[in-house]
């Protein structure tokens, strides 16, 4: 027998091994699961992709983030929109939340305010934490929506609650200057600190301009300049700026308490400040 020959029996075993394979091949969610966390992204598309032309929400929602993030595929944000899209109109909270972020900054679809809003309200009104933020955020600020402060707090409190951290910061605010709710620096302080123990270094700016000024609080200029010196820390140049001036008005002995509390406040992963 002929190399040739041998060659072409060769290709057609391989051909008829890879058939038999592709036909014993049974699509498993949790499977594609694991080879996604471990890298194996041409496994999890595998798996993935059989499930979601099946109707698999959830398999829909991860092919949009991988065709949004460059995983294992060439980033395509207009096929991102279209998974994104099918598992939302199923009803699945996080791709609705996701494709509305789409429509608000205009990726893979023309940038739409009311449509953003739409996806946002739909995934808000199941629960999700993020997708409550932004819609919180739309009526604060009026996108796609009359502005509504009132509003913006409602949604505002129902992230916050469920330990959104931005929306934690957002509400101290909205308390603190009275937009949307009657100004209350003790509830503004409370948001604030929850945002602050969470590592944002806005929540723990404002947080230092409260003990500054004794609003809600108690003044306490070493309290303030933990708080400041953190914020700063965490990339705040607000922070930073009022660190600055807080300690034109500190001795010595107070800025070295401060900054041992600071480290203390960080050592304990913002349990002990």
């Amino acid at each position: 027998m002929g190399i040739a020959m041998r060659n072409v029996i060769t290709l057609i075993f391989s051909l008829f091994v890879s058939f038999q394979s592709l036909a014993e091949f049974k699509p498993d969610f949790n499977e594609g699961v694991v080879a996604y966390k471990s890298g194996d992204y041409e496994t999890a598309l595998l798996h993935w992709v059989t499930l979601a032309n099946n109707g698999h929400s959830t398999a829909q929602l991860n092919l949009g983030v991988m065709y949004d993030n460059g995983y294992g595929v060439l980033e395509n944000d207009k096929t991102a929109v279209k998974w994104y899209t099918k598992a939302a109109e199923q009803g699945h909270a996080s791709a609705q939340f996701k494709l509305g972020l789409m429509y608000e900054i205009g990726l893979g679809v023309l940038k739409n305010d009311k449509t953003a809003m739409k996806w946002f309200t739909k995934a808000a009104e199941q629960g999700n934490a993020s997708a409550q933020y932004s819609v919180g955020f739309m009526y604060a600020n009026g996108l796609g929506v009359l502005e509504n402060g009132k509003t913006a707090v409602k949604w505002y409190t129902k992230a916050a609650e469920l330990g959104h951290v931005s929306a934690q910061s957002k509400l101290g605010f909205m308390y603190a200057n009275g937009e949307g709710v009657l100004e209350n620096d003790k509830t503004a302080v409370k948001w604030f600190t929850k945002a602050a123990e969470q590592g944002n270094a806005r929540a723990q700016s404002n947080l230092g301009l409260m003990y500054a000024n004794g609003e809600g609080v108690l003044t306490s200029n070493i309290k303030a300049y933990l708080w400041f010196n953190l914020a700063a820390y965490n990339g705040s140049k607000d922070g930073a700026q009022n660190k600055d001036v807080m300690t034109e008005q500190m001795t010595n002995e107070q800025i070295a308490k401060a900054q041992e509390l600071s480290q203390q406040c960080l050592d304990s992963g913002y349990k002990d400040c």
